[in-house]
């Protein structure tokens, strides 16, 4: 365990302090843990009753707001006959008007209890439409009557800011503006992913309670492949340790072999997060990084790049980013599926005799593939502006899938997607190759020059002598697909040898 309340001391002076506020944060990145603490911790210290209560179970409610009250209600007295001391449960809930009940069931029990009263209400945003309006508006309703006749502080905990509740409880989301149905909060807090010490630290109580070891190189590459994302933290050492059963030092190696096999799993975590890529305000945040373009063109774009970082996909800083390596692995997976599913090949017909990895067939293969049924493909799918460069991604994981692996860059203003294959030839010898895609656009002159002046800085970074670079035309005036697709031998400014495929 990562100590709690370091990760957000704000919390603690907030509560006390009697304010309502919010905290926020991605799935599985420690709220919980850190409210239930806090909570008992408010109790056992004498001056406060305070309770965690989850509000998830209201979420089959709906419009129905007579029902989550209820629902909600039920709940809260339930947690708190386990929680709490009996002296500071709450007493039977007053009778009151649908729409009010809330309201005089908090005043009824501040005005009970011996201890002013903090109440950390989870998944607040699994509410929905009138429901959520109701509890929000109840709640401000008896801010200004604490801490005697209502709580002394209310923290509303979910995956989102509160300036998505106006969304969720009824609000245009494509004209959300900045007011909310909550406007009394005072902060809106949100629980940072792990330091590189906290994960270490982490990691390094494993060693002290098993006394298995993890190299320095280990650490660092599990810290930079989760971003310190704290499931993620978790399930790469899990995975190295209890699924796979690695019984000696834990090296580099085992983390990149543990990273392979999540992405492959795909958790829940994991799965929760992309079943959000076909939403439209995620697909407008998520479309331009992966073709490379820049962002921020739409109206709604502030307010959907914000609620793409709640839900915890992209980081919060500028310029604008996938939050973490493997995150932006599986993302690129997941829109290439459906183009998987449909690519028949053998993968061994791809290795020559001595081992290595034939990139020449790949191209012969895609380009073929590509005349037959890119016409097609290049408009198809939600993602339709990365449409071509997904099909080529697909392509090529078809090709390595179970042998090597397929490493890729993407991100704003690179106007590119590089990749990266790692080929394993036996010991700790790998075969490298590198592609880089790009797109020629309407209103955009040939892209082949600076193509090769990126791949150029590309190659020189990763030690490779020789690339290929692959640029789809999609100009409205570009010849159909079967005419223009062509391969050629070209060379960068100082000399590295490069395969150009125009498709």
């Amino acid at each position: 365990m990562v100590p709690t309340e370091p990760r957000l001391p704000q919390l603690r002076t907030l509560a006390v302090q009697g304010h309502f506020f919010v905290l926020h944060a991605p799935r599985q990145s420690g709220k919980t843990t850190v409210l239930r603490e806090l909570a008992s911790k408010l109790t056992a210290e004498g001056t406060f009753a305070a309770l965690y209560v989850s509000c998830e179970a209201a979420e089959v409610a709906q419009d129905d707001f007579e029902a989550a009250e209820k629902i909600l209600l039920g709940y809260l007295s339930s947690q708190a006959n386990l929680d709490l001391p009996e002296k500071l449960r709450p007493p039977p809930w007053p009778a009151a008007a649908p729409g009010e009940r809330y309201k005089k069931a908090l005043e009824a029990w501040a005005r009970a209890c011996s201890r002013p009263l903090v109440l950390f209400l989870d998944e607040i945003d699994a509410l929905r439409g009138e429901s959520l309006r109701s509890v929000l508006r109840q709640l401000r309703s008896g801010f200004p009557n604490r801490p005697h006749a209502f709580p002394h502080a209310v923290v509303l905990c979910g995956l989102r800011d509160v300036r998505d509740y106006k969304v969720a409880s009824g609000g245009d989301p494509d004209r959300m503006g900045t007011s909310s149905p909550f406007n009394i909060k005072v902060e809106s807090l949100t629980l940072e992913n792990f330091t590189f010490p906290e994960v270490r630290d982490l990691y390094l109580q494993h060693t002290r309670a098993t006394g298995q070891n993890w190299t320095k190189q280990a650490i660092a590459r599990a810290y930079e492949l989760t971003g310190g994302q704290p499931w993620l933290v978790n399930a790469l050492a899990r995975q190295i340790v209890e699924k796979r059963k690695h019984a000696g030092l834990i090296r580099r190696q085992q983390v990149e072999e543990a990273k392979e096999v999540l992405i492959l799993e795909r958790a829940t975590h994991l799965d929760s997060l992309v079943a959000r890529l076909m939403e439209p305000r995620v697909r407008r945040v998520i479309e331009p990084l992966l073709a490379g373009e820049l962002t921020g063109a739409e109206e709604t774009y502030d307010d959907d790049r914000l609620y793409v970082a709640d839900l915890g996909l992209v980081k919060r800083t500028r310029p604008l980013e996938i939050a973490n390596p493997i995150y932006k692995e599986v993302i690129a997976r997941v829109l290439t599926s459906h183009a998987q599913d449909n690519i028949v090949l053998d993968p061994h017909s791809f290795v020559t005799k001595n081992g290595r990895l034939s990139i020449s067939r790949f191209l012969d293969e895609f380009s073929a593939f590509w005349r037959e049924h890119g016409e097609v493909l290049e408009n198809a799918g939600a993602y339709h502006e990365v449409a071509p460069q997904l099909v080529l991604m697909a392509y090529l994981q078809r090709v390595v899938n179970g042998g090597g692996f397929v490493e890729r860059e993407y991100g704003v203003g690179r106007d590119r997607i590089d990749l990266l294959v790692r080929w394993p030839l036996g010991g700790r010898r790998w075969q490298k190759e590198v592609l880089e895609l790009k797109v020629w656009r309407d209103r955009k002159r040939d892209p082949l020059e600076r193509g090769l002046e990126q791949l150029e800085g590309y190659l020189e970074r990763v030690g490779v002598k020789r690339g290929v670079l692959v640029i789809f035309d999609r100009r409205g005036s570009a010849k159909a697909v079967e005419e223009r697709v062509e391969r050629s031998e070209v060379r960068t400014k100082k000399g590295h040898k490069v395969t150009l495929l125009r498709a």
